[in-house]
């Protein structure tokens, strides 16, 4: 019988790293996860071993990797709280650029070549036009951001010498939960507006801060673009399929090209919940743009990756329902 490809994923514990494991377990592969469990959760981990540990320990990686023979990573182990990076840059630095250095020493410590890295579309910071394409300059404006250009500037570097084969994918805004209820978005602090919106309905004493209603967008407020968690899932199984064949490093955009308000949110949450959510009309934050979404054609293209679950009333449908499961 022939045995199933193993894959390292750092951060397995996380929010999107877990449904990637998931997806991984079901496409016939066997995710391992390395987590050292400071924001993950050990009950997230259900397909496939825990190693617990620090993605910045190469030996403890290298040995990982030899003794569950993994033949390709991904990479999701990050600290990733915009506000918190600018208070806490040398630990972001240290956790996010220095852990992505580790974990590629220990790669080719092994023999391993194929790293699909988690990125976000921070790096872009204030778009010169939209949609955002991958050719567009990456000018991010805050430290978890510069973290990610950084590692993902390593990765380039690093596949231009032969010696990896690096996607480096770049989420939008990640949402809703696994349909099967096994595994939703559990952060904390939680800092994302669907969870939070979903929270402030249930607990009608917990008004949410909508940040900014004089922006010039259709109802004021900002506008970004959703994806799914399992259509972003299934965008790291394609990204693993693609690395098979291509060589270098390759940058994608994950979105659906849609944009969505912070009152169309809120409009779904109520709709699933069936309950207002309160609200307390709150400054703009500084950084924050009107507006930010993707051209995803390079993904469909090269991919052939498209988001199939991600119009804002499914994902707030997931998350509500895992919400009350949880």
């Amino acid at each position: 019988m022939t045995k199933q490809p193993t894959v390292l994923v750092t951060g397995g514990a996380g929010y999107v790293g877990s449904h990637v494991c998931k997806a991984l377990h079901r496409s016939g592969m066997t995710p391992v996860t390395l987590d050292n469990l400071s924001t993950g959760h050990r009950q997230a981990v259900q397909w496939g071993p825990l190693e617990v540990g620090d993605v910045r320990d190469e030996s403890f990686v290298a040995e990982v990797m030899i003794r569950h023979k993994a033949t390709s990573v991904l990479h999701f182990a990050a600290l990733s709280l915009v506000g918190e990076s600018s208070n806490r840059p040398l630990e972001y630095y240290d956790n996010n650029v220095r852990g992505a250095i580790s974990l590629v020493g220990a790669m080719r410590r092994c023999g391993v070549c194929r790293i699909v890295f988690s990125s976000t579309c921070a790096v872009y910071g204030v778009p010169e036009r939209l949609p955002l394409e991958e050719t567009q300059a990456t000018r991010p404006i805050n430290v978890y951001g510069r973290t990610k250009l950084a590692v993902e500037n390593f990765l380039t570097d690093m596949a231009a010498t032969g010696a990896i084969r690096a996607a480096l994918l770049r989420y939008f805004n990640a949402a809703g939960a696994d349909a099967d209820g096994d595994i939703g978005e559990l952060h904390n602090p939680e800092t994302h507006l669907v969870p939070l919106a979903i929270q402030a309905a249930l607990r009608a004493d917990r008004p949410l801060n909508v940040f900014g209603t004089d922006y010039p967008t259709a109802d004021g407020t900002c506008e970004r673009d959703y994806v799914h968690v399992e259509d972003l899932a299934e965008a790291h199984l394609q990204a693993l399929a693609f690395l098979e064949t291509t060589s270098g490093s390759r940058a994608f955009n994950l979105g659906t090209g849609q944009p969505v308000s912070v009152r169309q949110v809120l409009r779904a949450v109520e709709r699933a919940v069936g309950a207002k959510v309160p609200t307390v009309e709150a400054p703009r934050r500084p950084g924050d743009p009107p507006q930010l979404f993707a051209a995803g054609g390079r993904a469909e293209r090269e991919l052939g990756w498209v988001a199939t679950r991600s119009d804002i009333g499914s994902i707030v449908e997931s998350a509500a329902r895992w919400r009350r499961w949880a």
